[in-house]
């Protein structure tokens, strides 16, 4: 019996574990707001400082990104990177004030801030 609660307890805070873990993960806004991801005039966010966990975070949304601007080609018959660069002005416009974009000369800068290279 007392085995059995032993699992029993022993699950539990393995459940509670990968539960806060996944309350925990990084989201889009959040590295946003956090100055960890900024949105780039291509159409893919990128690590402004680097950071594993926002570099991650970045290639999940980058590739999903880059399936859905084939995806709207491929319906449009236009090249991908033309969607990419579309959408890239859009969400750089789009970007809160506060959150990281890059410039065209390359260089990060926080909207409603003047340019720097963090």
């Amino acid at each position: 019996m007392k085995r059995r609660h032993g699992i029993i307890g022993l699950a539990l805070a393995l459940s509670a574990l990968g539960f806060s873990t996944l309350s925990h993960a990084l989201t889009l806004d959040d590295a946003r707001t956090q100055g960890r991801l900024g949105e780039t005039l291509d159409g893919y966010v990128a690590v402004v400082k680097p950071d594993p966990e926002a570099a991650a975070l970045a290639d999940r949304i980058n590739q999903a990104r880059r399936d859905r601007y084939r995806a709207i080609a491929e319906e449009n018959r236009v090249p991908a990177e033309s969607v990419a660069r579309l959408a890239g002005q859009k969400l750089v416009a789009r970007a809160r004030p506060g959150d990281y974009v890059r410039g065209i000369n390359g260089l990060w800068l926080q909207k409603g801030q003047p340019a720097s290279d963090p």
